[in-house]
C-alpha cells in the first residue's frame, strides 16, 4: 500500500525509520511501545506517522499528553505539518479557572476541582436556576463556532493562543474547544481525559467517534503505570473528616437511617482511624486486613452490608445536596461530606485482588485503599484501534506491556542520533543512600556525600543540577548550610511549589551562568523540563531514588512477584532507573549539547541501562570532560 509523505522536515538519522514504524502499526493496528532517545523527534515523527496510518478513515488521533507545555509543542508541530497536508489540530483541557473566563477572576472559584466546575457550569448553561447565566456559553453561536474552525485551520493556535481568541470574542473557550473537536483530525488532551471512564465518555462523543476509530499516542509513557494507580486509589484523611463533621453541624446533623445521622457516621470513622492505628501501625504506614473497616462498621452499627451501603447512599446524598445549594448561589458546589462518602462506598467497591488496605500516621493520618493493578484502566487500549506508547526511557519494553497488559504488542528501541561523546555518566563507589548506610550512627555516608557535592559543585562554573531521591535529604542538605558553603546562586524545587513560582524560579536559573539548582529526581523538573546549550551542563544525581521502605511498597513488590515473577525489579529498581534517566536526559536536548552526569551512589553499577563507568576521582574527571572542546 502506498502512504502519503506528511513529514515535513528533512529527516535525521532514523526519523524515516520511526515514521515507517508508527505509520504501519496504526494502519494494521496494533499496539506499539517504543523507546526513542532524544533527538528522534518523537513528536513530529509520532503525529505525521499516525495521521498517515489514518489518511482516508474516520479514525481521529488522540495524543495524550502530561503536561500543558506539551500541548504546546503539538500545536506548533501541526503548523509545519499544515504547510503539506490540511490539518486540524484541537486541544482540550481540563476546565479551570484558565478556561472560564468567567472563573479567572474569582478566588473562590479558582481553587475547585474540574468536576466541581464542571457541575456549576452545567447549572449555569441551563440558565433557568437562580445561579443565573453564562454569557460565554450564551455567546456559542453556529457563526462564532464556525470562526473558531477557521482560525484552527489557518493559524494552527496554541492553548494559550485559541483563549485568547475566544476571550477576544467573548466566548467560552472550554465550550468552544468541546464544539471544534468533531472537524479536528488530532486532540491533544491531558491524561485524564482518556483514562478516567466518566470523562472518556463524554470526550470520544464530543470528538464524534467510538473508541475502535481511535488511535492514541501515549507521551511520557513511563508516567502512565503509577499514573493509572493513583487515579484507582482512594483516601481520606483525619483533616478531611474534620472539614466533614463540621459540614454535617452546620447543615443540622441530618438522619441517614434508623436514627443514625451523618454526625454518628463521622465520629465512628474518626474512632475507627485512631483504634486501626494502634492496632496496626508500626512504620509510616501499614497494612489493615482487607475487610476490616466494614467488618468495623457492622459491629459499630449493628448493621448488615447490604444496610451499610444504604446508609452511605443516604449519606451521599446529603452531600450532594449540600453541593447542589452551593451551586445555585453560584459557589463551588463542594462537600466535604459528599468526598467522605465518596470514599467509604469506593472502598467498600475494592477487590482484595486489585487493592491493598493501609493506614498512615503522622500530622494528618489516613486511610488508603492503595491500587496496585493498572490494568482495569489499561486494557482500554486494547479497545482502540492502535496505541502508540513513546518516552525516551521506558526500557524494558516488555516490563512495560506486562504491567498494562497490551494485547500482542510491538517492542522497538531507536536510539539518539546524537554523539555518545557529548554526554558522560559516572558514578563513584564509595557512598549511598542506602538507608542504613545514610542513617548509621558513623555519619560517614552522609559526610561524603556532603563532601561530594560541594566539591563537583565548585569544580567547574557550570550551571548544575543537584538531584536528590527526596525533598528530606534536600532539606538535610540545606539545614546543614549546604547552599551557603557553595556560595553560589541557588534555586529551589519544593514540593509544595505553585508552577508559576517554579517556572519563574527555573527562568531566572537558565539565565544566570554557573548557578545551583536543588530537585528531586522523579519530580517536575527532572521529568518535563527542557534545559538546551549552557542552561544545564552538570548533573549530581545523589543516590538512587528507591522508595523509602513501607507497607505500601512491600505490598506492590508481592504483587509484581506474583504476577511477573521478578517483583523488586518491577516494583521498586525499574521505576529508580527512569527516574535517573529521565534527570540525565535534561542536560542533552540538541546534537550541539554536552553534559556529564554523576552518580553518588554505587549501586549504579548494577543498573546497565544506565551507562555509567565507575570514576576513581569525580572532580578530575568532571574538571577533565569540560576542558575538552
Amino acid at each position: 500500500m502506498t502512504f502519503p509523505n506528511y513529514f515535513p522536515y528533512k529527516y535525521r538519522p532514523g526519523q524515516e525509520d520511526i515514521v515507517r514504524l508508527v505509520r504501519d502499526s496504526v494502519h494494521d493496528g496494533h499496539n506499539l511501545v517504543l523507546e526513542s532517545g532524544t533527538g528522534t523527534g518523537k513528536t513530529s515523527v509520532s503525529m505525521t506517522a499516525a495521521l498517515e496510518g489514518v489518511a482516508g478513515t474516520r479514525r481521529k488521533v488522540i495524543f495524550l499528553t502530561r503536561t500543558k507545555s506539551q500541548q504546546r509543542q503539538i500545536a506548533l508541530e501541526s503548523r509545519a505539518i499544515g504547510s503539506k497536508v490540511e490539518v486540524l489540530c484541537a486541544s482540550m483541557q481540563g476546565r479551570g479557572a484558565s478556561t472560564c473566563p468567567m472563573m479567572e477572576n474569582n478566588r473562590d472559584l479558582a481553587t475547585g476541582t474540574s468536576e466541581e466546575l464542571s457541575k456549576l457550569c452545567a447549572t449555569l448553561k441551563k440558565g433557568n436556576t437562580e445561579a443565573g447565566r453564562c454569557l460565554f456559553f450564551d455567546n456559542l453561536t453556529s457563526e462564532r463556532i464556525e470562526a473558531c474552525v477557521s482560525f484552527m485551520r489557518s493559524s494552527h493556535p496554541d492553548p494559550e493562543e485559541f483563549r485568547e481568541f475566544c476571550s477576544a470574542a467573548g466566548i467560552c473557550p472550554y465550550e468552544a474547544s468541546k464544539r471544534i473537536l468533531q472537524y479536528a483530525n488530532i486532540i491533544s488532551a491531558p491524561y485524564a481525559f482518556f483514562f478516567i471512564p466518566e470523562i472518556r465518555g463524554h470526550f470520544m462523543e464530543w470528538a464524534g467517534i467510538c473508541e475502535r476509530e481511535a488511535v492514541v499516542i501515549v507521551d511520557e509513557a513511563h508516567n502512565v503505570p503509577a499514573y493509572l494507580r493513583e487515579i484507582q486509589t482512594y483516601r481520606t484523611t483525619k483533616r478531611s473528616m474534620e472539614l466533614s463533621l463540621a459540614e454535617a453541624e452546620e447543615e443540622g446533623d441530618p438522619e441517614l437511617l434508623d436514627g443514625i445521622t451523618v454526625c454518628d457516621v463521622i465520629q465512628m470513622m474518626q474512632e475507627i482511624l485512631v483504634d486501626v492505628q494502634k492496632e496496626y501501625l508500626r512504620r509510616d504506614n501499614d497494612l489493615i486486613p482487607p475487610g476490616y473497616l466494614e467488618e468495623e462498621m457492622m459491629s459499630r452499627l449493628g448493621m448488615t452490608t447490604f444496610d451499610i451501603r444504604n446508609l452511605l447512599i443516604n449519606m451521599y446524598g446529603v452531600g450532594e445536596a449540600v453541593a447542589d445549594r452551593k451551586k445555585m448561589a453560584r459557589k463551588l458546589p463542594r462537600s466535604h461530606i459528599l468526598t467522605l462518602s465518596r470514599f467509604l462506598l469506593s472502598w467498600l467497591s475494592c477487590e482484595d485482588s486489585s487493592h491493598v488496605f493501609l493506614v498512615s500516621g503522622g500530622d494528618n493520618p489516613a486511610l488508603e485503599a492503595y491500587c496496585l493493578d493498572p490494568r482495569e484502566v489499561a486494557e482500554e487500549f486494547n479497545y482502540c484501534h492502535s496505541s502508540v506508547h513513546m518516552s525516551g526511557t521506558l526500557n524494558p519494553l516488555d516490563a512495560y506491556s506486562l504491567e498494562l497488559g497490551l494485547f500482542d504488542p510491538i517492542l522497538n528501541t531507536f536510539e539518539s542520533p546524537f554523539s555518545k561523546d557529548n554526554l558522560k555518566v559516572g558514578y563513584v563507589r564509595d557512598v549511598s543512600t542506602k538507608y542504613t548506610e545514610l542513617n548509621s550512627e558513623e555519619g560517614d555516608t552522609y559526610e561524603r556525600l556532603k563532601e561530594y557535592v560541594i566539591t563537583l559543585v565548585n569544580s567547574v562554573h557550570r550551571n548544575t543540577a543537584v538531584f536528590f531521591p527526596s525533598y528530606s535529604l534536600m532539606e538535610r542538605f540545606i539545614e546543614d548550610d549546604v547552599p551557603f558553603i557553595l556560595n553560589r546562586e541557588i534555586y529551589y524545587e519544593r514540593s509544595d511549589m505553585p508552577q508559576s513560582e517554579l517556572m519563574d524560579q527555573m527562568m531566572d536559573f537558565r539565565c544566570n551562568e554557573g548557578s545551583v539548582l536543588f530537585a528531586v529526581t522523579g519530580g517536575r523538573i527532572s521529568e518535563g523540563l527542557d534545559f538546551p546549550g549552557k542552561e544545564l551542563e552538570l548533573a549530581i544525581i545523589v543516590g538512587i531514588p528507591y522508595g523509602r521502605p513501607s507497607a505500601k511498597q512491600d505490598a506492590l513488590i508481592g504483587y509484581c512477584q506474583s504476577r511477573f515473577g521478578k517483583g523488586w525489579d518491577m516494583a521498586v529498581k525499574i521505576p529508580a532507573i527512569r527516574k535517573i534517566r529521565q534527570a540525565i536526559g535534561r542536560l542533552i536536548r540538541s546534537e550541539r549539547d554536552r553534559g556529564m552526569a554523576v552518580i553518588l551512589d554505587y549501586r549504579a553499577a548494577s543498573m546497565k541501562e544506565l551507562n555509567a563507568e565507575p570514576l576513581d576521582d569525580p572532580v578530575a574527571e568532571v574538571v577533565k570532560f569540560f576542558e575538552q572542546r
